[in-house]
């Protein structure tokens, strides 16, 4: 029984921690640092869908990981919809090119748009783990 609260208090734990990421997401665009809200956008995601897999008692040490899992367990069966596959290998690509490689820029709009889709995607994957569908 100890574990089982364990788990449930570390996968509360990185749906904080998306939350968390949305908001920071929010304020950097303000600010006008697109790079960054990509990056917290992109994290927003990562974390929900990590908590996710660990419900499902899943956990990876790379992101490729945790995106190869997360199409495996969850676009596949068709838990969430293909089109939230896509948004999060978008968003994998966009946090790769604006964390590695010099002079890329987003633009706003596009960025707003991520962070709009990013909280719905939020939404969708907490609400699997709330209503225990994983």
């Amino acid at each position: 029984m100890k574990k089982e609260s364990g788990l449930k208090d570390i996968v509360n734990y990185w749906i904080q921690k998306a939350r968390d990421s949305l908001d920071a997401a929010g304020d950097e665009l303000k600010a006008g640092r697109l790079s960054f809200s990509v990056n917290r956008i992109y994290y927003a995601c990562f974390y929900v869908v990590s908590a996710a897999l660990l419900q499902k008692r899943l956990k990876f040490k790379k992101h490729s990981g945790v995106r190869a899992s997360f199409h495996k367990h969850f676009v596949k069966p068709g838990l969430v919809n293909y089109e939230h596959g896509q948004f999060y290998d978008e968003l994998f690509e966009a946090r790769q090119r604006g964390d590695y490689i010099e002079l890329v820029e987003f633009k706003k709009k596009q960025v707003e748009n991520w962070l709009q889709k990013a909280r719905e995607f939020v939404v969708t994957v907490n609400s699997l783990i709330e209503t225990g569908d994983i």
